[in-house]
């Protein structure tokens, strides 16, 4: 079972650190990714770790603003926001799913099988 927490209320240009834990199994072997969903759109994917390896996925538009890490002792993946825009608004959820997975099959929504309950984010400005 995954657990989202750390959202909440900021303003434009602040910084929010998001953690991701798991109870019950631990994350090697997995694929942990941050999707988000603002409201009236689709889940939109933020970022991957490859909790084994360490490799960490972006899309252009987060990279350099957001970064992913992982925590082996706590079992938790983080992701640290900074210079939030308002259109970053959503609620964030995490998820993962068993290795391996195709780069092109990390991106993908539909290729997680675990996910956390979700964490809102409001960027105001």
């Amino acid at each position: 079972q995954l657990q989202a927490f750390g959202g909440g209320l900021v303003q434009a240009g602040g910084s929010l650190r998001l953690s991701c834990a798991a109870s019950g199994r631990s994350f090697s072997n997995y694929y942990v990714a941050w999707f988000r969903r603002a409201p009236g759109k689709e889940h939109e994917f933020v970022t991957a770790i490859n909790w084994n390896g360490g490799n960490t996925y972006y899309t252009d538009s987060m990279k350099g603003r957001f970064t992913i890490s992982g925590d082996n002792a706590k079992n938790t993946v983080y992701l640290q926001m900074n210079s939030l825009k308002p259109e970053d608004t959503a609620v964030y959820f995490c998820a993962a799913d068993r290795n391996p997975l195709r780069i092109i099959e990390i991106y993908n929504v539909k290729s997680y099988d675990y996910w956390g309950q979700g964490t809102e984010v409001t960027v105001s400005s």
